[in-house]
């Protein structure tokens, strides 16, 4: 009885050891899988055209290759994407674009760029609704319209579930604490602009409030502290631009920098970049290159005025846009808003990398990954 005892004991105790290697086994096999990061495949190109004459683009640049695919929609659907395209982003296996002039919202597959689904914006009555701008969350798309609307769009069924009524002439919008942001511009308008900024409550979808905020506001983006930053461009005359900070999680304003020289934005880590505008030559003055405007959020203060360091000349910055990933910075040139644009990839110190050319009016960079 001893004997079995001892033998039962020590076979137990070979059984505990050996699961404790197989455990410390699996343990370390797991620890030393390595952390895939993503790796770009190339990016996109959104170019806006000419007013009312059907010519918005959408290049690829493929960085294996290092080609321009000038007008890959086309190419790829036999058809146009239409007039003034807008605003473009990628949200899992698919691609959105705002068509803006047309009126509608194209959705592909982001890899081959076949169109999946084309949407048309109107109203009841048949009217243009004209989309604007589109963000994520959650499986839904919101999408901003100038007929004072934004639409929620459940991204799994690609049908538009409702409508949320804001301001005037609503543009662009970004999410932060569980709540969106609509800048109403009413830039259509003029001079009777809007002035406020609409707080969409995203777990019940209705608007809980509106923020006033300096004169036709018109571009939106939150940092990585929950702060919402709202580009306002004044009237033209007596009212300047300006930089309004919300704190998203009292929707209190923190402060708002007046006569704030700065166009389109974006926002990566701790920097928030601008475009500024250039001047072009006169008689008694030589050009001026556009630049970008380098503005701290963590410490909420410019930290440079010019990022370009070299002898780039940018001639109508249209678009900034950053890559997360590489720490690059990518500045659309519009040049004279009729002729084919440009964008150029900056390093983090403001080196040019490369240029691409794209169609007219580039407005926005995209990127996708392998």
């Amino acid at each position: 009885m001893i004997n079995f005892k001892k033998k039962a004991i020590k076979s137990i105790t070979l059984l505990i050891i050996a699961t404790s290697i197989i455990s410390c086994r699996k343990n370390k096999n797991e620890e030393i899988l390595p952390d895939i990061a993503p790796i770009r495949k190339g990016l996109f190109v959104l170019s806006e055209g000419i007013f009312n004459n059907n010519n918005s683009t959408l290049s690829y640049y493929d960085y294996d290759a290092k080609i321009v695919t000038s007008d890959i929609f086309k190419q790829e659907n036999n058809r146009g994407l239409g007039d003034n395209g807008n605003d473009a982003q990628i949200y899992g296996s698919k691609m959105y674009i705002v068509v803006n002039g047309s009126s509608t919202l194209e959705i592909l597959n982001a890899k081959t760029i076949k169109s999946i689904k084309q949407i048309d914006f109107k109203t009841n009555a048949g009217l243009k609704k004209q989309p604007r701008f589109i963000v994520f969350n959650n499986a839904k798309a919101f999408i901003s319209s100038y007929d004072g609307t934004v639409a929620v769009l459940d991204t799994a069924t690609l049908t538009i579930e409702k409508y949320i009524t804001v301001g005037r002439i609503p543009e662009q919008m970004a999410i932060a604490n569980g709540k969106l942001y609509v800048a109403n511009s009413g830039g259509l308008d003029y001079p009777n602009y809007d002035n406020t900024v609409s707080v969409i409550d995203l777990t019940t979808l209705t608007e809980i409030k509106k923020i006033t905020v300096t004169l036709n506001p018109n571009g939106v983006a939150a940092d990585q502290y929950g702060d919402v930053y709202i580009k306002s461009v004044g009237n033209y005359d007596d009212v300047k631009p300006a930089l309004t900070i919300i704190d998203s999680k009292t929707d209190a304003i923190k402060t708002t920098f007046t006569n704030f020289n700065g166009g389109k934005m974006a926002i990566a880590g701790d920097l928030a970049f601008f475009t500024t505008e250039g001047s072009p030559k006169t008689k008694d003055t030589p050009a001026i290159t556009g630049n970008l405007k380098v503005f701290n959020v963590k410490t909420e203060t410019v930290e440079k005025e010019k990022f370009i360091s070299d002898d780039t000349f940018v001639t109508s910055p249209y678009g900034v846009n950053v890559d997360n990933l590489t720490g690059e910075v990518f500045v659309t040139d519009a040049k004279n808003y009729a002729s084919r644009g440009e964008v150029f990839c900056f390093d983090k110190e403001g080196k040019k990398k490369y240029a691409l050319t794209t169609g007219i009016s580039p407005n926005g960079v995209i990127f996708i990954n392998k």
